[in-house]
């Protein structure tokens, strides 16, 4: 497992090189609606030129993983999780603190979030801002590789279109947690996946079944919503005043 984590992260991140050198890099001082087309296009390429590959070669366009850590553990009376869960559970936070120790103690971590926030005053200040996002895509789409080698272990099977719901709820997560928050999203992802097991567990009882799991969806969006409304900065975000 730790050796699939390990090449789908460098797999993963030199892909996110490569699609910034190509698609993002040529239009970054462009108006910021011409890079999210962009992301659109290559997320379409990348996910048909897989399908296409793998329905070549296999005649489906759909992997299994293979069966890993099939014990299960009992932590309480009632209470019974399987092994495998445990390990990703674990994985995940070493990942977060590692990530959240490089951003805000080492120096190209600092860099990124001097770009974030300034980009032309942090290139006048001396950092190499192209250089600077480009770490930033190598690590993010690193994490990304990272978590699709773990959701292929939990549930067992992954296409080239499970990244989809997946990115939207990693957005929904950030969003929930605060933006910029690492520990935030972490945060945030954790009660969206139990707002949505109390949904698919619950929510036909408690509507007389007019509602059933498959809306849980619903409910962990709506209940989004009603925390931004009230608190649009996130669970842990702060609310930044505009400086004039």
């Amino acid at each position: 497992m730790l050796i699939a984590i390990v090449v789908a992260t460098v797999l993963s991140g030199g892909l996110g090189v490569a699609v910034d050198r190509i698609a993002y890099k040529p239009v970054r001082n462009a108006p910021k609606l011409v890079p999210f087309i962009s992301a659109i296009g290559v997320s379409f390429i990348l996910q048909d030129l897989v399908r296409m590959v793998e329905e070549a070669k296999n005649g489906k366009f759909y992997l299994n993983a293979p069966t890993l850590f099939t014990n299960r553990i009992t932590l309480a009376p009632n209470m019974v999780v399987p092994e495998k869960t445990l390990y990703i559970v674990g994985l995940c936070i070493i990942i977060m603190v590692s990530l959240t120790i490089f951003v805000s103690k080492n120096k190209w971590g600092k860099a990124m979030r001097a770009v974030a926030q300034d980009r032309e005053t942090a290139r006048l200040m001396g950092i190499n801002v192209d250089k600077v996002i480009s770490l930033t895509f190598l690590i993010g789409a690193g994490m990304g590789g990272a978590a699709g080698t773990l959701f292929s272990i939990q549930y067992g099977s992954i296409s080239p279109y499970s990244g989809f719901i997946l990115g939207m709820k990693a957005f929904t997560a950030a969003v929930f947690g605060g933006i910029g928050k690492i520990p935030g999203a972490m945060l945030g992802g954790v009660l969206l996946g139990l707002i949505e097991v109390f949904g698919a567990s619950f929510l036909g009882a408690l509507t007389g079944g007019v509602f059933g799991s498959e809306y849980k969806d619903v409910l962990a969006f709506a209940i989004l919503i009603l925390i931004l409304i009230f608190k649009p900065s996130g669970l842990l975000g702060k609310p930044v005043g505009e400086k004039v």
